[in-house]
């Protein structure tokens, strides 16, 4: 989806980029007209002169893009490298694309990719990407470099206001232990194969009973909890956790744990 050059340095390494995520299949809606139930169209209007607005386009092609005077329309142009830790992921890490070196740039493409993983860090650069400019970071993962885009700066919020972080709240150790203990019940190597998206299927039975007349009930909406005591809760919670990973393990293959017990 992209072709050019990663640079540091004096060194080039011609690359080509590919999405590393894709979405799946989702149900799309379209807005009907309450009376006639007829897809509902949006023009520009102007309600002064009661006239649809015209439009006026300029076309623009591949080879116009191509032309961009942005030096990194073409060119990943690394700044600087920084510890792994200094980004936050879950404010700045924003979409994920594998870089893949071209033949003549495998040997400096793996040079660096080895470099930030010998010394834990990440390069930080920009890329001309899609219809903006972007932020973004290089590392080094399982053999290949993954470039993810950041957002800049100025698009993270800050959590000031938030009133429920307002105040000074006191821990009681034996709940902070009782909490981890339930953290350590609960802890596990990352399988994605075990989650899977159910909002479609969800939508998909819906359709399917208004098509045949039926009515779908929604769950019971889950109530507040009642008010206990947080110790006990936590308690309970551990208690609860290690039977569900007990069954969970129960369920699983044989070699799978035999693999669990000599990674571990």
């Amino acid at each position: 989806m992209w072709k050019g050059v990663v640079s540091f340095g004096m060194v080039s390494i011609p690359i080509r980029l590919y999405n590393a995520t894709e979405s799946s299949a989702k149900v799309s809606f379209r807005q009907l007209c309450p009376e006639h139930r007829s897809p509902i169209n949006y023009k520009r209007w102007c309600p002064e002169g009661e006239h649809e607005g015209k439009d006026r386009y300029v076309i623009i092609d591949d080879k116009d893009m191509d032309n961009i005077p942005l030096a990194t329309a073409h060119s990943i142009d690394i700044t600087e490298f920084v510890p792994s830790d200094d980004i936050e992921p879950g404010l700045y890490y924003n979409s994920a694309y594998y870089v893949e070196p071209e033949e003549l740039g495998k040997k400096p493409y793996h040079l660096l990719r080895k470099a930030l993983e010998a010394t834990s860090r990440l390069a930080i650069a920009k890329i001309a990407l899609r219809d903006r400019e972007h932020l973004a970071a290089l590392h080094s993962t399982n053999g290949v470099l993954l470039m993810n885009t950041l957002h800049w700066p100025d698009e993270i919020r800050s959590a000031e206001g938030l009133k429920g972080l307002e105040g000074e709240v006191k821990i009681n150790p034996k709940e902070l232990e009782m909490a981890k203990a339930l953290i350590e019940s609960l802890a596990d190597t990352f399988d994605p194969s075990r989650y899977k998206d159910e909002y479609r299927e969800a939508v998909m039975k819906v359709v399917q009973a208004k098509v045949e007349g039926e009515v779908i009930e929604a769950p019971p909406t889950p109530q507040p909890a009642k008010v206990m005591d947080l110790m006990e809760a936590l308690r309970a919670s551990v208690d609860a956790a290690k039977k569900q990973r007990a069954s969970r393990e129960k369920a699983q293959p044989a070699e799978a744990k035999r693999a669990r017990r000599k990674a571990s």
